[in-house]
């Protein structure tokens, strides 16, 4: 069938220049057009200011008008790039979708799932301001969907630096979809467990009984991750959380990890890589359950707990009422399928389970009394009778 037949031909492709091809098509971008797409909004904004002041504070605030306001205490990012930063500048950040996290760097904070950064967020915006704080200068500029509407202007001395972006989704595209506060303080509050020493707060001014704020700041870790989900799952069969850190080059990243067995039946094994939930697992936590397996299988046989007829113990076996975390941090992470849910990279596997078999036997070793605890959970209270 010829083109004069169907009547179809180049003139037929219409191109869609920026911000249009956003808007034309906002939920293959953010997901919906409610408050998941929100949700990601806001997480597109916070996922730059986050990353520049990963050890400092960053503040987003839900404004009574229907705005977001996101705030760090970072340097400040140029408008344009320079010679002495990384990255674009804050210009192109708004109007140019980047596509994928910055390659290369286990410290780079993950919030979203593709790092398309801002510009999706100014795009889908009917306003958005950027004010820069920096070098002793105050800098704003504004933004009307998507498109400049007063370029960076000098605005008086600075107090401080950092970085501050505004914007108001748009009405026409969202209609009457709002952020929830529960969901977004649960996210900050699992980012701030990942990231120790970062400090985040989360305020909303929408409230008519008046403003209500949440502040996240762990400097435990995922201990403190692990100490806040067994909260929920019944009474901790020892007294210790067993963690640690290691950095492995064989994978070029590094790991932290926390564990403790509870008595509910039910099994939590939580899974980040680069601080973004792996909710299809992966190789981290294959790593995870492989190491302890082999730890408390190992321990039960040199301790004459298992005869040596008996079956090995098994992953499956000594994850019941196991509540744990495992987070990687690594520069180039490999993902099984498009949205990010399963961790692909071959050699975490591997790393994971031998770091936690052995952390895991050494603390066995050196707490026999949680030990037998341990392992007369896994095995009932008859065997150890």
């Amino acid at each position: 069938m010829s083109d004069e037949t169907i009547g179809y031909d180049a003139t037929h492709i219409q191109v869609l220049e920026w911000p249009e091809a956003v808007r034309r098509r906002p939920g293959m971008y953010i997901g919906s057009m409610g408050e998941h797409g929100l949700h990601q909004l806001v997480f597109e904004v916070a996922d730059r200011l986050v990353n520049e002041a990963v050890s400092g504070r960053v503040g987003v605030t839900l404004l009574a008008d229907g705005g977001v306001r996101v705030t760090d205490d970072g340097p400040g990012l140029p408008f344009a790039a320079a010679a002495d930063t990384e990255g674009p500048g804050l210009e192109a950040l708004l109007t140019e979708l980047s596509f994928g996290s910055r390659p290369g760097d286990r410290r780079a904070v993950t919030l979203t799932r593709f790092g398309l950064g801002p510009a999706v967020a100014n795009a889908l915006s009917s306003r958005l301001t950027a004010e820069v704080r920096r070098a002793e200068v105050r800098w704003i500029s504004e933004y009307a969907r998507g498109v400049a509407v007063t370029p960076p202007t000098a605005a008086g001395p600075a107090t401080g630096s950092g970085t501050t972006l505004t914007f108001w989704p748009d009405a026409t595209l969202f209609g009457t979809a709002e952020c929830s506060f529960a969901v977004l303080a649960g996210y900050f509050r699992e980012l701030a467990f990942l990231n120790r020493g970062l400090d985040l707060s989360l305020t909303d001014e929408r409230p008519a009984d008046g403003p209500q704020t949440a502040r996240f700041r762990f400097l435990g870790g995922v201990r403190d991750f692990v100490v806040s989900l067994t909260a929920r799952a019944g009474t901790p069969v020892h007294t210790d959380v067993i963690g640690f850190e290691r950095e492995d080059p064989r994978m070029a990243g590094t790991m932290e990890v926390a564990l403790r067995w509870c008595g509910s039946p039910e099994e939590r094994i939580r899974g980040f890589a680069n601080s973004a939930a792996t909710p299809c697992g992966g190789t981290h936590e294959a790593g995870l359950r492989e190491g302890v397996a082999a730890a408390l299988d190992a321990y039960a046989r040199g301790h004459g707990l298992l005869t040596a007829k008996a079956p090995d113990l098994d992953t499956e076996r000594v994850a019941e009422g196991l509540t744990a975390v495992v987070s990687v941090k690594l520069d180039h992470p490999e993902f099984v399928g498009a949205t990010h849910g399963e961790l692909g990279n071959a050699a975490v596997r591997a790393c994971v389970g031998e770091a936690v078999g052995e952390h895991l036997g050494a603390w066995l070793e050196a707490n026999p009394e949680q030990a037998t605890a341990v392992v007369g959970r896994i095995l009932g209270a008859d065997a150890l009778g």
